[in-house]
């Protein structure tokens, strides 16, 4: 995709297509492509630089929108005239920033040294949104690898775990996205993931159940296939799990 300037993208938005929202322009160009914008989904690829600012104008604007029809007074309550604003920075750079933002920059390394055995990393704390009522899902994540012949550095899992959890999600397929990628980044023989997480959409409303978590796991390769490799992980996350008291 060619990049422009971020005062060519305000321009060009504001000469051609005065009557289009950035929004749509965005949407168009995913929707040409043939690929989805669904809650989880990450659209980085199909933003060009500067379109990301004008975004957050509109959905400044669309914010203040929904105060307005919560008949909350804006204009006057010193309390509630910057949250708009605020709002709309936290979705794209903060809460959602894992739909709108690139992943972060991974390098991995050749394992020169054949390693073989397997290893967990964890507790990650994971946030992340009901994609049903967009109401927090905060819980931790412990990542298992049987390496293969990549490695990648124990901070990174940390980091991709971030940006695939902050998006809206459900937590089945969140964890899914998350074995995905970091099967791309280092194409290990065996992957295991486990998520337990308490779910703001029950604890906050409907049900309020303040103490119910959900736990869900993926495991791939010899981590499947192997039913002592699976218990070897399964294990190994239980003694993080009661070092860490949780």
């Amino acid at each position: 995709m060619t990049s422009t300037l971020p005062n060519d993208n305000i321009r060009n938005f504001d000469d051609q297509i005065t009557n289009k929202l950035i929004s749509e322009i965005i949407r168009d160009r995913i929707k040409n492509s043939g690929k989805r914008f669904s809650a989880n989904d990450n659209i980085a690829n199909f933003i060009n630089p500067g379109e990301l600012e004008i975004l957050e104008k509109e959905v400044t604007s669309r914010v203040k929108d929904l105060l307005k029809s919560l008949v909350i007074d804006v204009e006057n309550d010193h309390n509630t005239q910057e949250t708009a604003e605020r709002v709309s920075k936290m979705y794209l750079n903060e809460v959602f920033k894992g739909r709108y933002h690139e992943q972060p920059k991974v390098t991995s390394f050749p394992n020169d040294k054949n390693l073989d055995e397997i290893y967990t990393v964890g507790p990650i704390s994971v946030r992340s949104a009901c994609s049903h009522h967009l109401v927090p899902i905060l819980g931790e994540c412990w990542i298992g690898i049987k390496p293969g012949n990549k490695v990648i550095g124990l901070s990174k899992f940390a980091r991709v775990a971030d940006w695939v959890f902050s998006r809206p999600h459900i937590q089945e397929e969140a964890v899914m996205i998350l074995a995905d990628e970091i099967e791309k980044l280092c194409e290990p023989k065996g992957l295991g993931i486990i998520v337990k997480a308490q779910h703001y959409c029950m604890k906050w409303r409907g049900v309020k159940e303040p103490n119910t978590s959900m736990i869900n796991s993926v495991v791939r390769g010899d981590f499947r296939h192997d039913l002592s490799l699976k218990q070897e992980f399964f294990e190994l996350v239980k003694q993080q799990s009661a070092t860490n008291n949780y």
